[in-house]
């Protein structure tokens, strides 16, 4: 006699699943609404319904594609609140003969996240899927419910519309504010001077802390004791100003490999010049996968 098949998921079993799928979800939200920033709250509240779903998941049913429409939803919720633009339905395209060319990685690259936009939902949706991230029809058929036929219409008409769009889209940056860059550098300067009293200084006594995907924290005396403390124990890091889809960041970058892109960055909010938030990256270098990196 054979045992009976588990009817739920463990937490184990649905933790190292989350661990896995995570960059590729958020590799297609940033796509879906053209932030990466943005991109990992959605993949936090993503990860938030699994969890409270998991009693429910049967472990035979394609969770992974679950977790998609999941991410999906969330991403067109966001942009509804944003644009109140509704989601394109795949049946609405004609038939397509012949299948066109995907897009090739030098296209993709030329491409901003923000680009992306200017597609239908559904187009936009299969060009990531399929030209991005490299799933099959048949994957991408059975994540959004639809024909093969269908994507392919998608498809066409999506990558025929990226091909239009002229790669020069965004590159004027808006002005940054001198005051706020002025800040920032001084944060940094006392960051790789390894000086964490005067940076104690500089928080806000209710600051909040966001070690993304980690932990959260509040309180100055808190970061001050921990995250300060675990900063100081390394060598791996080298703080700088920069950009990061138009707005002010610290790139931070591993002293041991010269020349190379920015490893993670940390964001920063301010209140009368001191710092109110701080968002790092560290554990989530995922996000930097599709970032353009000004300095």
């Amino acid at each position: 006699m054979t045992s009976a098949q588990p009817s739920t998921l463990t937490l184990t079993e649905f933790e190292t699943l989350i661990k896995a799928i995570r960059p590729e979800l958020h590799r297609y939200v940033a796509h879906m609404i053209g932030s990466a920033i943005e991109a990992e709250d959605i993949v936090q509240d993503t990860c938030v319904k699994a969890y409270d779903s998991l009693t429910s998941l049967n472990p035979q049913s394609n969770v992974r594609g679950w977790l998609f429409r999941v991410a999906h939803n969330k991403a067109m919720d966001y942009l509804r609140r944003l644009t109140n633009q509704e989601i394109e339905l795949l049946d609405d395209y004609p038939m397509i003969a012949e299948p066109d060319q995907p897009l090739e990685e030098e296209e993709l690259t030329m491409l901003a996240l923000s680009v992306f936009l200017q597609l239908a939902p559904r187009q936009r949706s299969c060009v990531i899927f399929k030209d991005v991230m490299g799933y099959s029809l048949v994957e991408i058929s059975e994540l959004l419910n639809a024909t093969v036929p269908e994507i392919k219409a998608a498809l066409h008409r999506g990558r025929a519309r990226l091909r239009e769009l002229s790669p020069t889209v965004g590159v004027n940056p808006p002005h940054l504010d001198d005051y706020e860059r002025a800040l920032l550098a001084r944060y940094v300067d006392r960051f790789n001077a390894r000086d964490f009293d005067a940076l104690r200084t500089m928080l806000t006594d209710d600051v909040q802390l966001d070690i993304v995907g980690q932990v959260k924290k509040t309180g100055a005396s808190e970061i001050s004791a921990r995250y300060f403390y675990n900063y100081n124990q390394r060598q791996d890091w080298r703080l700088a100003v920069g950009r990061i889809e138009d707005r002010l960041a610290v790139l931070v970058y591993d002293p041991a490999q010269q020349s190379s892109p920015p490893a993670y960055f940390m964001l920063l909010t301010w209140k009368e010049s001191q710092v109110s938030s701080i968002r790092d990256y560290r554990f989530a270098r995922y996000v930097m996968r599709d970032l353009p990196i000004d300095s």
